[in-house]
């Protein structure tokens, strides 16, 4: 099956990998002939709090996913929000979260200082959980939802009613 892209960069923590990063990474597989994936490493990851799986069982996770896919693929940790996009000018997209699309936008600016086409960004929504709520590894490490996005507790006030 033709592809619509080369190459096709997608990035994160893929901590507690759920249903949110397979919708992710099956958006990037699906456009792009190679996909880059880039993990954020330990020292990178640690800026976003406490709790978050190392780096090398957040890759042993990915890679449990990724070994049935039909396509070419390249694992790499990242220690930047940008990893290789903003210094290979080979990429042609770059599929992105909602939560996510900013650094997209900060990447082809990078890019087009450099003299580098811009990169087509895809965004797709984030997966919603069970209460219709994103699902997220926060809420996942806090114990609120499981990585398929069904609820494990109630988060408190949650359930109370708008006022109108």
């Amino acid at each position: 099956m033709k592809r619509k892209y080369s190459l096709v960069a997608v990035g994160g923590t893929f901590d507690r990998f759920h249903k949110g990063h397979r919708r992710l990474l099956d958006e990037a597989f699906r456009v792009g002939e190679t996909v880059m994936i880039g993990v954020t490493s330990d020292e990178f990851a640690a800026a976003k709090g406490e709790g978050i799986e190392p780096c090398s069982v957040r890759m042993k996770n990915l890679e449990e996913y990724l070994k049935d896919k039909d396509a070419d693929y390249h694992v790499m940790r990242l220690d930047d929000p940008y990893g290789t996009t903003v210094t290979e000018e080979a990429f042609e997209a770059i599929v992105v979260s909602r939560e996510t699309e900013p650094v997209a936008h900060e990447i082809n600016e990078i890019r087009r200082e450099r003299g580098f086409r811009e990169l087509d960004i895809i965004t797709i929504d984030m997966v919603k959980a069970d209460d219709g709520l994103p699902i997220s590894s926060t809420r996942i490490r806090r114990g609120e939802i499981d990585r398929m996005g069904h609820i494990i507790r109630r988060i408190r006030g949650a359930l109370r009613r708008r006022k109108e």
